[in-house]
Protein backbone atom coordinates (compact mmCIF):
# COMPACT_ATOMS: atom_id res chain seq x y z
CA UNK A 1 0.00 0.00 0.00
CA UNK A 2 2.90 2.36 0.92
CA UNK A 3 4.36 1.47 -2.40
CA UNK A 4 1.47 2.53 -4.53
CA UNK A 5 0.85 5.72 -2.58
CA UNK A 6 4.51 6.43 -3.30
CA UNK A 7 4.30 6.22 -6.49
CA UNK A 8 1.12 8.06 -6.95
CA UNK A 9 2.95 10.62 -5.51
CA UNK A 10 5.55 10.62 -7.75
CA UNK A 11 3.00 10.40 -10.35
CA UNK A 12 1.00 13.57 -9.90
CA UNK A 13 4.48 15.67 -8.73
CA UNK A 14 6.86 14.58 -11.40
CA UNK A 15 6.00 17.29 -13.78
CA UNK A 16 7.01 19.85 -11.08
CA UNK A 17 10.77 17.86 -10.84
CA UNK A 18 13.24 18.83 -12.86
CA UNK A 19 15.91 16.07 -14.15
CA UNK A 20 19.25 18.18 -15.57
CA UNK A 21 19.27 21.27 -13.86
CA UNK A 22 22.17 22.44 -14.96
CA UNK A 23 21.63 21.97 -18.79
CA UNK A 24 21.87 24.98 -21.07
CA UNK A 25 21.48 25.03 -24.60
CA UNK A 26 24.52 25.24 -26.55
CA UNK A 27 24.77 29.20 -28.33
CA UNK A 28 26.64 27.28 -31.48
CA UNK A 29 24.78 23.54 -31.26
CA UNK A 30 22.75 21.47 -33.16
CA UNK A 31 19.09 23.10 -33.66
CA UNK A 32 16.64 20.84 -32.05
CA UNK A 33 12.43 21.62 -31.59
CA UNK A 34 10.03 20.39 -29.05
CA UNK A 35 6.48 21.39 -30.62
CA UNK A 36 3.48 20.78 -28.88
CA UNK A 37 -0.53 20.34 -30.30
CA UNK A 38 -1.78 21.43 -26.32
CA UNK A 39 -1.48 17.49 -25.53
CA UNK A 40 0.87 15.74 -27.37
CA UNK A 41 4.78 16.43 -27.71
CA UNK A 42 7.00 16.02 -30.65
CA UNK A 43 10.69 16.40 -31.01
CA UNK A 44 12.28 18.24 -34.16
CA UNK A 45 15.28 17.55 -35.61
CA UNK A 46 17.66 18.14 -38.97
CA UNK A 47 16.50 15.85 -41.81
CA UNK A 48 20.62 16.17 -42.52
CA UNK A 49 22.95 16.96 -40.21
CA UNK A 50 26.53 17.81 -40.80
CA UNK A 51 28.60 17.73 -37.84
CA UNK A 52 27.40 14.86 -36.68
CA UNK A 53 26.75 13.24 -40.49
CA UNK A 54 23.14 12.08 -39.44
CA UNK A 55 20.89 11.53 -42.11
CA UNK A 56 17.37 10.50 -41.32
CA UNK A 57 15.73 9.74 -45.26
CA UNK A 58 17.53 6.62 -45.43
CA UNK A 59 16.17 5.51 -42.22
CA UNK A 60 12.70 6.11 -43.09
CA UNK A 61 12.73 4.35 -46.57
CA UNK A 62 10.31 2.73 -48.50
CA UNK A 63 7.33 4.65 -46.47
CA UNK A 64 9.35 8.13 -47.16
CA UNK A 65 11.09 8.37 -50.26
CA UNK A 66 14.13 10.30 -50.39
CA UNK A 67 13.86 12.27 -53.55
CA UNK A 68 10.17 13.70 -52.39
CA UNK A 69 11.81 15.05 -49.21
CA UNK A 70 14.82 15.80 -50.71
CA UNK A 71 14.39 19.72 -50.29
CA UNK A 72 12.64 19.56 -46.68
CA UNK A 73 15.15 20.26 -43.67
CA UNK A 74 13.68 18.63 -40.67
CA UNK A 75 11.75 16.05 -39.45
CA UNK A 76 9.09 15.39 -36.62
CA UNK A 77 8.85 12.52 -34.32
CA UNK A 78 6.11 11.47 -32.08
CA UNK A 79 5.42 8.83 -29.99
CA UNK A 80 2.44 7.77 -28.92
CA UNK A 81 -0.88 5.15 -28.77
CA UNK A 82 -1.53 3.37 -32.09
CA UNK A 83 -5.42 3.24 -31.90
CA UNK A 84 -5.26 6.48 -30.86
CA UNK A 85 -3.03 7.77 -33.77
CA UNK A 86 -5.32 6.05 -36.23
CA UNK A 87 -8.35 7.12 -34.63
CA UNK A 88 -7.35 11.14 -34.96
CA UNK A 89 -7.50 11.10 -38.99
CA UNK A 90 -9.18 13.69 -40.82
CA UNK A 91 -9.26 15.79 -37.89
CA UNK A 92 -11.59 13.36 -36.49
CA UNK A 93 -11.68 13.29 -32.63
CA UNK A 94 -11.39 10.13 -30.94
CA UNK A 95 -14.16 8.95 -28.89
CA UNK A 96 -14.68 7.77 -25.42
CA UNK A 97 -14.01 4.19 -26.37
CA UNK A 98 -10.90 4.69 -27.63
CA UNK A 99 -9.26 7.16 -25.17
CA UNK A 100 -10.91 4.68 -22.85
CA UNK A 101 -8.52 1.89 -24.35
CA UNK A 102 -5.56 3.59 -24.69
CA UNK A 103 -5.19 3.88 -20.69
CA UNK A 104 -4.36 0.54 -21.12
CA UNK A 105 -1.55 -1.26 -22.22
CA UNK A 106 -1.48 -1.53 -26.07
CA UNK A 107 0.63 -1.08 -29.27
CA UNK A 108 2.89 2.08 -30.27
CA UNK A 109 3.50 3.98 -33.32
CA UNK A 110 6.05 6.65 -34.21
CA UNK A 111 4.15 9.57 -36.30
CA UNK A 112 6.83 10.58 -38.95
CA UNK A 113 6.50 14.48 -39.90
CA UNK A 114 8.80 16.28 -42.55
CA UNK A 115 9.25 20.18 -42.55
CA UNK A 116 9.75 21.96 -45.11
CA UNK A 117 11.96 24.51 -43.13
CA UNK A 118 12.56 25.17 -38.80
CA UNK A 119 9.42 25.56 -36.31
CA UNK A 120 8.67 28.68 -35.47
CA UNK A 121 9.11 29.48 -31.89
CA UNK A 122 6.45 30.46 -29.92
CA UNK A 123 3.69 29.35 -27.10
CA UNK A 124 3.73 25.97 -28.61
CA UNK A 125 7.62 25.09 -29.94
CA UNK A 126 10.49 25.60 -27.88
CA UNK A 127 13.89 25.46 -29.25
CA UNK A 128 16.95 24.14 -28.42
CA UNK A 129 20.64 23.48 -29.27
CA UNK A 130 22.32 20.55 -28.25
CA UNK A 131 25.96 19.80 -28.40
CA UNK A 132 27.23 16.97 -31.02
CA UNK A 133 27.83 14.52 -28.48
CA UNK A 134 24.16 15.45 -26.92
CA UNK A 135 22.67 15.06 -30.18
CA UNK A 136 24.49 11.88 -31.21
CA UNK A 137 22.88 10.44 -27.90
CA UNK A 138 19.25 11.63 -29.28
CA UNK A 139 19.94 10.09 -32.42
CA UNK A 140 19.90 6.91 -31.00
CA UNK A 141 17.57 7.58 -28.45
CA UNK A 142 14.95 8.11 -31.05
CA UNK A 143 16.25 5.22 -33.46
CA UNK A 144 15.43 3.16 -30.42
CA UNK A 145 11.75 3.84 -30.51
CA UNK A 146 11.48 2.45 -34.19
CA UNK A 147 10.85 -1.39 -34.70
CA UNK A 148 13.34 -2.11 -37.35
CA UNK A 149 13.08 -4.60 -40.16
CA UNK A 150 15.75 -7.10 -41.17
CA UNK A 151 17.87 -3.81 -43.26
CA UNK A 152 17.66 -1.88 -39.91
CA UNK A 153 15.13 0.82 -41.42
CA UNK A 154 12.14 1.70 -40.24
CA UNK A 155 9.02 -0.50 -40.39
CA UNK A 156 6.27 1.59 -41.55
CA UNK A 157 2.68 0.92 -40.54
CA UNK A 158 1.32 2.32 -43.55
CA UNK A 159 2.23 4.31 -46.74
CA UNK A 160 -0.02 7.44 -45.72
CA UNK A 161 -0.09 9.37 -42.47
CA UNK A 162 -2.94 12.39 -42.30
CA UNK A 163 -1.28 13.88 -44.79
CA UNK A 164 0.88 13.97 -47.74
CA UNK A 165 4.15 14.68 -45.69
CA UNK A 166 3.28 12.35 -42.69
CA UNK A 167 3.99 8.65 -41.94
CA UNK A 168 3.34 6.30 -38.78
CA UNK A 169 5.91 3.43 -38.14
CA UNK A 170 6.03 0.78 -35.84
CA UNK A 171 7.31 1.58 -32.78
CA UNK A 172 8.70 -0.45 -29.22
CA UNK A 173 7.24 -0.18 -26.37
CA UNK A 174 3.42 -0.30 -24.98
CA UNK A 175 1.55 3.04 -23.94
CA UNK A 176 -0.62 3.19 -20.66
CA UNK A 177 -2.08 5.75 -18.92
CA UNK A 178 1.48 5.95 -16.80
CA UNK A 179 3.50 5.84 -20.00
CA UNK A 180 2.15 8.40 -22.58
CA UNK A 181 3.18 10.57 -25.51
CA UNK A 182 5.00 13.15 -23.40
CA UNK A 183 6.84 10.62 -20.93
CA UNK A 184 8.44 9.36 -24.03
CA UNK A 185 9.08 12.96 -25.05
CA UNK A 186 10.79 13.43 -21.65
CA UNK A 187 12.71 10.26 -21.56
CA UNK A 188 14.01 10.44 -24.83
CA UNK A 189 15.37 14.12 -24.24
CA UNK A 190 16.55 13.06 -20.49
CA UNK A 191 18.46 10.64 -21.95
CA UNK A 192 20.33 12.86 -23.52
CA UNK A 193 20.94 15.57 -21.02
CA UNK A 194 18.72 17.79 -21.56
CA UNK A 195 16.45 19.09 -18.65
CA UNK A 196 13.05 17.98 -18.31
CA UNK A 197 10.34 17.24 -16.11
CA UNK A 198 10.89 13.78 -13.63
CA UNK A 199 7.70 12.35 -15.09
CA UNK A 200 4.98 14.05 -17.01
CA UNK A 201 1.82 13.17 -18.70
CA UNK A 202 0.67 16.41 -20.22
CA UNK A 203 2.36 18.62 -22.49
CA UNK A 204 2.85 21.49 -20.29
CA UNK A 205 5.00 20.90 -17.74
CA UNK A 206 7.80 19.46 -20.87
CA UNK A 207 7.35 22.67 -22.35
CA UNK A 208 8.08 24.33 -19.53
CA UNK A 209 11.09 23.00 -18.16
CA UNK A 210 12.37 23.07 -21.21
CA UNK A 211 12.07 26.92 -22.01
CA UNK A 212 14.27 27.27 -18.36
CA UNK A 213 17.06 25.70 -20.39
CA UNK A 214 17.17 28.20 -22.99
Amino acid sequence: MQAAIAFLFLFLTGALVPVHRRFRSVPEGIPVFVVSNGFHTDIVVPLREPVTGVAWLPRLRPAADSGRFAAYQYVAFGWGSEQFFLASGGGRQPGPGTVARALLPGPTLLHVDFYRAAPRPGPRVVALRLAPAQYRTLTNELVRSFQSDSTQAGAPRSTTGYSGEDFFFRATGRYHALRTCNDWTCRTLRRSGVRTPLKSPLAGPVLRQLRRAR
